[in-house]
């Protein structure tokens, strides 16, 4: 990446923690945080523009969010998340000059800022940079402005995966020993 360019954060986090069996942005981790609070350290760490995707009726503060997260509302987060991910995307569009976006999920609190670093290396407006561990594609997936008009028009619960289908030629895979770029959190027993 070139030094005078900007990486934006963007956090998705207006799903509904079914399979927890309650909202798990609140839950607690073993350092006290927030799972959504530990999710946001390392993107807010690194980058100068961190955007976080809520529902409508989510209080921010109690979900540990704190300055200088700039927070989206989706209205239209039940119906999925690429809904969610448009949405946000129409918004960073709007008001950031960012020339690409890292998009990180809310329940991935273990990513490494080494990795994070890694992947801002290889970010720029043309390319979409996918982390990868032993093989298997991770998150935060680096989506450069050239992309952004696609991810304002997904729709569904799939995500992003159709503009990397889509678009192969610009995804530069980047092998990185990182379990935290797969392990998300679905379960209560996955806090432990």
């Amino acid at each position: 990446m070139d030094k005078s360019q900007v990486v934006a954060g963007l956090v998705l986090a207006a799903g509904f923690s079914r399979r927890f069996g309650s909202d798990k942005r609140r839950a607690r981790l073993g350092c006290g945080q927030t799972l959504l609070g530990a999710s946001l350290v390392v993107p807010c760490a690194q980058l100068e523009e961190v955007w976080l995707v809520l529902r409508p009726e989510d209080d921010s503060t109690a979900l540990g969010v704190a300055e200088p997260v700039r927070v989206v509302r989706s209205e239209s987060a039940v119906l999925g998340m690429g809904h969610s991910l448009a949405s946000a995307m129409r918004a960073i569009s709007e008001r950031s000059r960012a020339d690409a976006v890292a998009i990180f999920l809310g329940d991935m609190p273990w990513i490494s800022a080494d990795s994070l670093g890694h992947l801002l290396a290889l970010a720029a407006p043309g390319h979409i940079v996918v982390p990868t561990f032993q093989g298997q594609p991770g998150h935060p997936v680096i989506f450069g402005r050239r992309f952004w008009p696609a991810l304002q028009c997904l729709s569904g619960d799939s995500g992003a995966k159709s503009v990397l289908q889509a678009n192969p030629h610009a995804v530069r895979r980047l092998p990185l020993n990182d379990p935290g770029i797969l392990r998300d959190i679905d379960g209560p027993e996955s806090i432990e």
